[in-house]
């Protein structure tokens, strides 16, 4: 799939870093620059290099965002921080990663290194986080079947193993796509992904 450059989007983008610079000489800038330095880290698309060197290598292009058939990448706004301004994320809750694999092959800087949709390499090289459960919330911890998101796992059996009353218990095998989080039927949800650490 070429690339189209998209001239609203690239200029809506510099609006937005101009009001940064503007921002940044004032009291409203340097606190939302102290906001900025506490934001939690952001669930990146697969393939990520770690953060470091992610948010050096990307360029903003968001080829990776218009090639997810999900729609399951976002460009980050200002309330994620200044660093990570324009900077794909994934927010299981709205929309989880599928693991196709089509970001990471259109990533032109290698932000996100190209790997093959096989489930082999995905398992072996996709590490977006791991999905943690609030056992207080879900409802198969409080004897009460549920199992949904044992039953939207990629890997069950592998990723998520199945308990007592179709209890989800999360493996090292976790690549953290958040389709767990997607379904679960909790609200809030019992299920949640913790990105890999900055």
């Amino acid at each position: 799939m070429a690339f189209r450059f998209d001239r609203r989007a690239f200029l809506k983008a510099g609006a937005s870093a101009l009001g940064v610079a503007v921002l940044l000489g004032t009291a409203s800038g340097r606190a939302i620059a102290k906001v900025a330095a506490r934001v939690r880290p952001l669930l990146r698309p697969p393939g990520a290099l770690p953060e470091k060197e992610f948010l050096k290598r990307c360029i903003r292009c968001a080829r990776c965002a218009a090639v997810c058939p999900n729609t399951a990448i976002r460009m980050s706004g200002l309330s994620f921080g200044i660093r990570n301004l324009n900077t794909p994320r994934i927010a299981p809750r709205e929309q989880a990663c599928m693991l196709c694999m089509k970001c990471t092959q259109v990533c032109p800087t290698g932000a996100l290194e190209p790997i093959s949709a096989d489930d082999y390499s995905v398992q072996t090289q996709v590490k977006m986080g791991r999905a943690v459960v609030d056992k207080s919330m879900c409802y198969s911890y409080q004897k009460r079947t549920c199992g949904v998101c044992i039953r939207a796992c990629p890997f069950p059996g592998v990723a998520m193993m199945t308990g007592l009353y179709e209890q989800p218990i999360v493996t090292d095998a976790c690549v953290g796509c958040g389709l767990c989080e997607r379904a679960c039927i909790h609200i809030p949800q019992a299920i949640r992904i913790v990105p890999v650490e900055a």
